[in-house]
């Protein structure tokens, strides 16, 4: 296992804000890690980095503890925390290199590495560029050359696309696809649609525990407990007309003849709507079965 996570607790006081939690990452995967602010992602991040000390439990990264072979750890981790630091006034090829004298890596073997990284995030028209005249889109590549320059068994980012605009999400997306294939990565994000492009797994942590554990399409699976039906008529109608219809457990009227069924039955029941519309002689003209997003689902594992 590239992670693993075992009987993880990070406490500040009294507080819990990791509570006992395990998992595991492999090579290769993509591993999404979510929660609401505050439910334990970046502590647990920060720990595998070695930023923090476990106060009970352990991580390994590639064979290593944690809290016993810290360098080892580090080398083999690649890391963009959610507020990406950087050295503003230096220019972005002499960042690199400095990062990569850090790890050790000098000579003709640096500048390749530092090469490679700078075509691989898309920073070559940037290189000789000071950080601080970058966009904040640009200031990401390079906190992702940073982590990638050592060449890392595990990435793990926090937030990596925050306040980028749809084309850099795009961009950064595909060059985390592209690492992947050789990699572990690990990465915290709320953006939903990231999560469904990219990942192979999913992790939502909430209030330090873990409350789910599994690809997206299981995880909507595994919660979808209730069908919404959105519905839309030509001329006024009223709630009670739905009471007769099996398994509606709520109706929702959103005014201008519009409604909203939410439903348990595991029976379709949108031709009983449609058969009901007629014999109340009602013109139904719009008909819609929401389907389960994974907003869904974190809104449901998560309140």
């Amino acid at each position: 296992m590239s992670i693993k996570v075992s009987n993880l607790v990070k406490q500040y006081g009294t507080q819990k804000a990791v509570n006992n939690i395990s998992f595991e990452a492999i090579e290769g995967e993509i591993l999404g890690f979510l929660g609401p602010n505050g439910a334990g992602k970046s502590t647990t991040m920060k720990i595998a980095t070695c930023y923090l000390p476990p106060t009970e439990g352990q991580i390994e990264v590639c064979g290593y503890k944690v809290t016993e072979n810290p360098i080892e750890v580090q080398k083999n981790v690649g890391y963009l925390p959610e507020h990406n630091p950087l050295y503003l006034d230096m220019y972005v090829h002499e960042y690199l290199a400095f990062i990569a004298s850090l790890h050790k890596i000098k000579g003709k073997s640096a500048k390749s590495r530092i090469s490679d990284m700078i075509e691989l995030v898309g920073l070559t028209r940037e290189q000789n560029k000071k950080i601080g005249a970058l966009s904040k889109g640009y200031r990401q590549r390079v906190g992702l050359a940073q982590a990638l320059v050592h060449d890392p068994k595990v990435l793990i980012l926090d937030e990596p696309t925050t306040g980028l605009d749809p084309n850099q999400i795009l961009e950064i997306r595909n060059v985390i696809k592209s690492i992947s294939k050789e990699k572990t990565v690990v990465f915290s994000t709320h953006i939903m649609q990231e999560v469904q492009a990219l990942c192979d797994r999913v992790i939502i942590i909430n209030l330090g525990q873990i409350v789910a554990d599994n690809n997206v399409n299981q995880l909507k699976t595994e919660t979808q407990n209730e069908t919404r039906i959105s519905l839309e008529f030509e001329s006024p109608a009223t709630t009670d007309i739905f009471n007769q219809l099996e398994g509606v457990e709520k109706i929702e009227e959103l005014g201008d003849n519009k409604f909203v069924l939410v439903t348990n039955s595991q029976k379709d029941i949108r031709g009983d709507i449609f058969r009901l519309s007629v014999e109340k002689k009602l013109v139904l003209i719009g008909m819609h079965q929401e389907e389960v997003s994974l907003e869904n689902v974190f809104q449901k594992l998560t309140q």
